[in-house]
């Protein structure tokens, strides 16, 4: 289970995605996760899908890993279905004890679900063809605005990116743990009571390998003289291209086009 969680996860490449500037990523992530929410009728749905389909083929990324990064969730999306196909008024479909299952609920439950699935392969598309260094960069970039509120933008997005590259760090450490317990004698079968106990030597060994990563990362800072954002520079600056312009274009096209199908389907 913990393998597949693919957060954080980055995969080399020379693709198409891994190509544009990471603030064409990101502002156009945040564009299609608009637009997905946005989203009403089948055809915007339809053309969604296709779309993120593409994106997965431009990044050469193999399809089943990122599909992999929908899996840890799966049971949260399977939860959302159920609740929705018998929380909605509509034409009984089928009855179970006291629940109703509805034709309403069932397109409604399918629609929510499926928008789970897009929002997980994008976010899962940005991790893939952006390396950490650059998504620090991109994000600093972004929030520099903020700095006239008092905002520091470095600081903000190095934090943030420190903490999603420590994921699967994170991920890894559990797994050794948790095989390193078992050999020991560790059962994790039996009532939901003793399961959680059984956690416990898991959980503590964790922490303290974590306080001591981060205890690690902060000296190797230090021993770099890292002193905060003022007055660095950055050996790669960031720079939009032709490509950002052509995928930007494109994106802000596709936005238009499926928020058009939205509209006319509401009214």
């Amino acid at each position: 289970m913990l393998q597949d969680i693919t957060l954080g996860q980055f995969f080399p490449g020379q693709s198409i995605l891994h190509r544009l500037d990471p603030r064409t990523k990101i502002i156009s992530l945040f564009a299609l996760m608009i637009l997905i929410f946005a989203a009403q009728d089948r055809a915007a749905y339809l053309a969604l899908t296709i779309f993120i389909a593409g994106l997965i083929f431009l990044s050469k990324v193999p399809p089943l890993i990122v599909l992999k990064s929908v899996k840890p969730l799966s049971w949260i999306i399977f939860f959302t279905l159920m609740i929705h196909f018998v929380s909605h008024d509509g034409e009984v479909l089928a009855k179970i004890y006291v629940f109703k299952v509805t034709t309403e609920g069932i397109i409604y439950g399918t629609k929510i679900s499926l928008r789970l699935i897009l929002l997980i392969l994008l976010a899962s598309l940005l991790s893939f063809t952006t390396s950490p260094l650059k998504l620090t960069d991109a994000t600093e970039k972004l929030l520099s605005p903020l700095k006239k509120i008092g905002v520091n933008s470095r600081e903000l997005a190095m934090m943030m990116t420190i903490a999603i590259r420590f994921v699967p760090v994170l991920l890894e450490e559990t797994e050794k743990i948790i095989k390193a317990q078992k050999s020991r004698g560790l059962d994790f079968d039996g009532s939901l009571i003793k399961r959680l106990r059984s956690f416990v030597p898991i959980l503590v060994p964790l922490f303290l390998s974590s306080f001591r990563r981060a205890d690690d990362l902060a000296m190797a800072m230090e021993a770099r003289c890292y002193r905060g954002g003022e007055g660095r520079t950055q050996m790669k600056e960031l720079r939009l291209t032709t490509l950002d312009a052509i995928a930007s274009g494109f994106v802000i096209l596709f936005c238009a086009l499926v928020g058009g199908l939205s509209y006319a389907a509401g009214k």
